[in-house]
């Protein structure tokens, strides 16, 4: 077997590899033996098919198994024993004029392209500058937390009028073009949540509703043809919702308030265990914790953001752009050129980042330890736990939930590139200036 690589350019390269039949055959004849002894054939007993037999009927398929793994194996082996950093996958070159027998005897020549990834140096300095926001809850943001919260523990309640915020829950018919009901049209019963109609006209006409009361509805004006709010209303798909021109017959069947609980020792205890908070100021500095807790991470994502941009754009790296193209319109059989065009700059904003994150991490011996990645799945699940409700879950079942979580390897190695973008985010702040700045969430939105 012969291998070797020729250089095109500093970001190109091509392997040549050469397979001659020593190579080849006794793998070969070994996964004959190895099928020969599994085979179960009409007329042969199992495992006493002969050798011969095999080959006739399943050499070629296995001739070309053996060549595939060996190309495989020997390819990747180049890579790692010369420190061949490539970008992508090695693309085979097809070679439409070549033409093998398949009889044991052929010398197989393959080419491979290959993409080299750019020498990175990446410069970070005090010279480089970051804001670090200090979200702060403002009254509006806050007040919309607390009412939210005390909704969650409230009781539901039948008022005999709607009133914005409420949900009617009515029969809705299909009408046609003449204003009459719709034969074999859509027939449902749902809940109209008005928090959701954003044409402030129809919410005027909805607000003031009362049990068995008829309007007509256009339902993509009210809720902004939000296929999805309208799919649950109507309970079709959201496809058949998107193309829903008509408008409904609405009679109202009830309607539906979430009355506020009040702010009594029991609502407390439900949120943050018993005698925690005593009393409402108690209960609004909790709030405004977990509320600021919430924008911290709005405001280190910003900041990484920032970082990721700033580093992406004043590192200057060559990438295989031509090779990259290819590579992707090969592994992505659907990708269009108009999608390939237009979220190739992205792609390649991301990988230069990638390669700005191994060269800083190979450069300070930076560590990712299973401990990282724990923790910090850890932290996810429970800020995601926290939106349904502000009391904490036990320590030992967050542990069981992250652990079952980190099972799953797409969600393992998520989390991982997470860590590892994190470490070089804190890495960076540990050079670069960062700037603390407190600013209201409401003023801190608009800067996103």
């Amino acid at each position: 077997m012969n291998i070797t690589q020729d250089k095109i350019d500093d970001l190109n390269a091509v392997v040549n590899i050469t397979i001659a039949p020593e190579d080849y055959n006794p793998r070969v004849e070994k996964s004959l033996k190895e099928q020969a002894k599994k085979a179960n054939l009409p007329g042969f007993r199992k495992g006493m098919v002969p050798v011969a037999h095999m080959k006739r009927m399943y050499g070629k398929n296995i001739l070309v198994e053996e060549i595939n793994a060996l190309l495989n194996e020997t390819l990747s082996k180049h890579l790692t024993d010369n420190k061949v950093e490539v970008l992508g996958q090695p693309l085979p070159v097809l070679d439409e004029t070549k033409e093998f027998k398949w009889d044991n005897t052929d010398t197989f020549e393959f080419q491979y392209e290959l993409g080299l990834a750019p020498k990175v140096d990446v410069e970070v300095t005090s010279k480089d500058k970051f804001t670090k926001y200090n979200v702060k809850a403002d009254a509006e943001t806050l007040e919309s937390r607390i009412k939210n919260i005390r909704k969650s523990y409230g009781k539901m309640t039948n008022p005999e009028v709607a009133a914005e915020g409420d949900v009617i829950y009515a029969e809705l018919i299909q009408l046609g073009a003449d204003g009459a009901d719709f034969e074999g049209g859509i027939n449902a019963t749902g809940s109209i949540r008005l928090d959701l109609v954003t044409d402030k006209k129809i919410l005027k006409s909805l607000v003031g509703l009362k049990k068995d009361d008829v309007v007509e509805l256009d339902v993509q004006k009210a809720f902004d043809n939000n296929e999805a709010v309208i799919a649950k209303l109507l309970n079709i798909n959201e496809e058949d919702a998107k193309e829903l021109k008509s408008k409904f017959k609405v009679t109202v069947k009830n309607v539906n308030r979430l009355e506020e609980s009040e702010l009594n020792q029991e609502f407390f205890d439900k949120i943050f265990g018993a005698d925690v908070v005593t009393d409402e100021a108690g209960f609004r500095t909790k709030i405004t914790e977990e509320v600021e807790s919430m924008f911290k991470q709005d405001a280190d994502r910003k900041l990484q953001n920032d970082i990721y941009t700033q580093l992406t754009e004043q590192t200057k790296m060559e990438l295989p752009d031509e090779f990259l193209r290819r590579w992707l319109k090969a592994t992505n059989e659907k990708l269009t050129d108009e999608e390939l065009a237009q979220g190739y700059d992205d792609f390649a904003k991301n990988l230069k980042w990638t390669l700005i994150e191994n060269k800083m991490i190979a450069d300070n011996e930076i560590k990712i330890e299973y401990k990282d990645v724990f923790e910090t799945a850890k932290q996810r699940l429970d800020a995601q736990f926290r939106m349904y409700s502000p009391q904490p879950m036990p320590e030992d079942q967050l542990a069981q939930y992250t652990a079952n979580f980190l099972q799953e390897k797409e969600n393992a190695n998520r989390i991982f590139d997470e860590v590892k973008a994190l470490k070089v985010f804190e890495h960076i702040q540990t050079i670069a200036t960062i700037d603390e700045k407190d600013i209201d969430y409401n003023k801190f939105v608009e800067l996103k």
